[in-house]
């Protein structure tokens, strides 16, 4: 993410999204009754005096929304944002009036809010200094393979097949589907790879991951050469990835990817309750009571707690947050696209770990 502009006395931030991670990171920056600017296009009205309205032409314009809903379209690689025309050209006369703005890829966008809190702050810094690469994976065993991007938002997955390999009594038929099978995991990888070029790790039980390598490194020396780990878990597929955050696999291959971190962070959370231990709290008023005396080591909160909740409900938890800091603690806002981010909504969204047991 680019920062064009910046002038928090204002309330202004301006900025241009590199990638759809930057799109992730604005769709939670940006809330209701927020003001965003961009150029767009507007239908341009027509005074003539026709016995039937004719339909006027579309005009491109500078205009300011003030946010009523912001929708993110991954798919279409954007951001819809619906609000009411509040800034426009006069001649325009389209103040008052409902608009959609397109934000995309490389499309400057200014955000203008009453108040900025530290978490949406650190946000932006966090996405203007990510500047790596997203990690490819592939997840294979002898019954599937899943390939996917980690992004900061979460797993974005890609491409699954099922094997349907001959059993290991039947060599020449289980070789040559193996070899087929090879072949159909390294024209998906291929496609998915060409676009970003980015680092590459597989991972799977047993020899299916190595083998697919050496095949890949006799196929598609470039794609090889983009390999940069092989790691061993129990499953293939898209349950041999998530396995493979949930313990770590990837932490010294993604030690700067959020995901990675967010994973790492709920598991601890899960761990210590799973153990019965009292240095760990969930729910909003049982993590209130934890700050009121300054036990919060770390707080975890859904970013749909913060980006759904209703105005009183969120300025609450930020004034929470806040309090958090003041006392020495760490703030995480933890995606809901991955399954940390489920898991945390499990516990009504808000967790926090403790420096001491209470209770």
């Amino acid at each position: 993410m680019k920062t064009l502009k910046m002038n928090l006395k204002k309330g202004l931030a301006q900025v241009s999204p590199d990638n759809l991670d930057d799109l992730w990171h604005l769709y939670n920056i940006i809330h209701k009754d927020d003001e965003v600017q961009a150029r767009t296009t507007r239908e341009k009205k027509l005074d003539e005096d026709y016995a039937r309205p004719k339909r006027g032409k579309r005009v491109s314009v500078f205009l300011g929304v003030r946010v009523e809903r912001v929708f993110w379209d991954k798919t279409l690689n954007r951001l819809r944002i619906h609000g009411i025309v509040c800034k426009a050209p006069e001649k325009l006369n389209v103040k008052g009036e409902h608009h959609t703005l397109n934000v995309t890829i490389n499309k400057p966008v200014t955000i203008v809010k009453a108040k900025w809190s530290k978490h949406h702050i650190d946000r932006l810094h966090r996405a203007s200094k990510a500047k790596e690469a997203p990690i490819i994976v592939v997840s294979i065993d002898d019954e599937e393979y899943c390939i996917a991007v980690l992004r900061q938002y979460g797993v974005d997955v890609k491409a699954e097949e099922k094997a349907n390999l001959p059993g290991k009594l039947e060599v020449d038929k289980r070789v040559e589907a193996t070899r087929r099978f090879f072949k159909s995991t390294l024209k998906s990888l291929r496609q998915v790879w060409t676009p970003l070029r980015s680092p590459i790790v597989v991972i799977g039980p047993g020899f299916m991951k190595n083998n697919f390598v050496k095949h890949a490194n006799a196929e598609a020396t470039e794609i090889a050469r983009a390999v940069v780990d092989v790691k061993g878990v129990n499953s293939g597929g898209l349950a041999g990835i998530k396995e493979a955050l949930r313990s770590g696999v990837f932490t010294k291959t993604l030690r700067r990817v959020q995901v990675a971190e967010e994973t790492k962070i709920m598991e601890a959370v899960l761990e210590r309750l799973g153990k019965g231990r009292s240095d760990v709290t969930y729910g909003v008023t049982n993590v209130e009571q934890a700050c009121l005396i300054g036990a919060i080591e770390r707080i975890l909160l859904a970013d749909t707690a913060l980006r759904e909740a209703a105005d009183e409900e969120r300025i609450a938890l930020e004034k929470l947050m806040r309090e958090v800091e003041q006392k020495g603690g760490q703030v995480n806002v933890i995606s809901t696209e991955h399954e940390a981010g489920e898991k945390l909504l499990g516990l009504g969204g808000i967790a926090a770990l403790l420096r001491y047991q209470i209770g």
